[in-house]
C-alpha cells in the first residue's frame, strides 16, 4: 500500500509517498516511492511491549485523525548482526491513518515517556 508523508521522516526531507510492504505480523517493509535506495524496517511495537503514547495535535491535524480513524503504528528497526542485538527507536514513532493513507512520524519527549528509548535492544523484549 503506498501512504502519503505528511509530515517528514526524521533525516529524510524529500521522502514524500513510500510503499509499505508487510512481511510478517512483526516487520513491515517501508520504501521511498522515488528512491528505492531508501527504505526502512519497521516494527510493530505492541508485540514487543505495552505502549502509548498522546499524538500531538498538530500531527492529528496533518493526518485528519478523527476518532474513529482507523490507524496504525510502527517504528523504525535498526537491524544488526546477529538480530537479536537491532535496535528499534520507540521515542520517534510512525503514525498511519488508513482512512486517507498518509503516515507522519512523531518525536516522543523523552522527559514526557521515560519508559521510552531511541535504540532499544531487540533482545531486551524475548520472553
Amino acid at each position: 500500500m503506498r501512504y502519503k508523508v505528511s509530515a517528514q521522516i526524521l533525516g529524510f526531507a524529500d521522502t514524500k509517498e513510500v510503499e509499505i510492504q508487510e512481511i510478517d505480523d512483526f516487520f513491515s517493509r517501508m520504501i521511498d516511492t522515488q528512491n528505492n535506495n531508501i527504505s526502512f524496517i519497521l516494527v510493530n511495537p505492541y508485540l514487543l511491549r505495552e505502549y502509548s503514547f498522546d499524538v500531538p495535535v498538530d500531527i492529528k491535524n496533518i493526518l485528519e485523525i478523527k476518532d474513529d480513524s482507523k490507524l496504525s503504528v510502527h517504528n523504525v528497526l535498526v537491524i544488526q548482526k546477529p538480530l537479536e542485538k537491532s535496535t528499534v527507536n520507540f521515542l520517534a514513532p510512525i503514525i498511519i491513518n488508513h482512512d486517507n493513507n498518509r503516515l507522519a512520524q512523531i518525536v516522543l519527549d523523552p522527559k514526557q515517556n521515560p519508559d521510552f528509548g531511541m535504540a532499544e535492544r531487540i533482545e531486551s523484549f524475548k520472553k
